[in-house]
């Protein structure tokens, strides 16, 4: 393809995905949602029942064409900023700071220590990071928003851990600490209950923001449908 061509389609382009716009917006003035909804989940998400979510909203506007990814919070951010995605639910630590995409809180999580059930801390109820320093860890991999929690509280506090195992997925985790090869530090919602792993308090621990994100610029019809329907929990009187 010639570099013209490239230009060509690329305007062809821009201008099929206007022209949908221009249809879905006029649709949505007459008071129906159409369109498409691409929408970025992360395997840790706790703070929305996204399954039900999506299954409400597909029965509200069942003309709106829905699709599912699941990946990272950075890279969600980075799709909804070049409008490659609509609406993200994102895990960072409670320092983030999240540019070029709106968001709405959806959770704030402190996360707990987990530890196999023959493991000499599993009989504490609350600890500290300092009682875990001598511990081998099991974390999501290095450098990813799953894992910058962990990370930043025990650099907050001029504390070392080893992370020998790495894993994507919290089932793997779990499976680790099970067998007591290592201890985690995970949001208390995906620990099922298993007589097999206990959970602990930790006082100075990581703390972990859920967030729904958008695009900061003129969100879709179906977007913004999907917005107004997901609302934080009620918070206890």
């Amino acid at each position: 393809m010639t570099f013209v061509a490239g230009v060509l389609e690329l305007v062809e382009y821009g201008e099929t995905r206007s022209a949908e716009r221009a249809v879905n917006d006029a649709a949505a003035s007459a008071g129906r949602i159409r369109g498409t909804l691409t929408i970025g989940v992360i395997p840790t998400v706790t703070a929305v029942d996204l399954p039900a979510a999506i299954g409400d909203f597909h029965e509200a506007h069942p003309e709106v064409r829905i699709t599912l990814r699941t990946g990272g919070s950075d890279e969600f951010i980075t799709a909804i900023a070049e409008g490659r995605m609509d609406v993200a639910v994102l895990g960072l630590p409670e320092s983030a700071s999240v540019k070029g995409v709106r968001t709405r809180t959806l959770a704030r999580q402190n996360l707990v220590a987990v530890v196999s059930a023959d493991h000499p801390l599993a009989h504490r109820r609350r600890l500290r990071l300092e009682n875990l320093t001598e511990e081998t860890f099991v974390d999501f991999p290095a450098g990813t928003p799953g894992r910058a929690p962990s990370d930043r509280a025990f650099q907050a506090r001029g504390l070392f851990r080893e992370v020998a195992f790495e894993a994507t997925s919290t089932g793997l985790i779990l499976d680790l600490v099970r067998h007591d090869l290592a201890v985690a530090l995970l949001a208390p919602d995906v620990v099922p209950a298993d007589d097999r792993l206990r959970t602990i308090e930790v006082a100075n621990g990581p703390v972990r923001i859920e967030y729904l994100a958008w695009s900061d610029f003129n969100p879709s019809p179906a977007a913004q449908a999907f917005l107004d329907q997901i609302r934080p929990p009620a918070t206890p009187a």
